[in-house]
């Protein structure tokens, strides 16, 4: 049974910071490439962060600078780090394995002005 349950939404205020959790089940997790997408109400999901299993890391041009993606393989975790957050960067976040192409359910961002 593959599980990858994501924590850490919430409500935060411009400029504050969250940081999101996903926790594999199911899967060999060290050698999955692991991501982040987001997606806002009525949009395309859209890819925000992947890190490989080596822990090589790509971000969208959006959040540069701003988002930290990483890992933890002996806890079978996978963590997004947001900071300077903007209302822009609200929506549901889910964390995906590249192998098998395994999504969670999500947790939702909300970042007011």
């Amino acid at each position: 049974q593959v599980q990858l349950v994501e924590s850490g939404g919430g409500v935060v205020q411009a400029g504050g910071s969250l940081r999101l959790s996903c926790a594999a089940s199911g899967i060999l997790f060290s050698i999955n490439v692991m991501e982040w997408y987001r997606q806002a109400p009525g949009k395309q999901r859209e890819l925000v962060a992947s890190i490989t299993s080596g822990g090589d890391t790509t971000y969208a041009d959006s959040v540069k600078g701003r988002f930290t993606i990483s890992r933890d393989n002996a806890k079978n975790t996978v963590f997004l780090q947001m900071g300077s957050l903007k209302p822009d960067d609200t929506g549901v976040y889910y964390c995906k394995a590249w192998f098998g192409a395994y999504w969670g359910q999500g947790t939702q961002v909300t970042v007011s002005s």
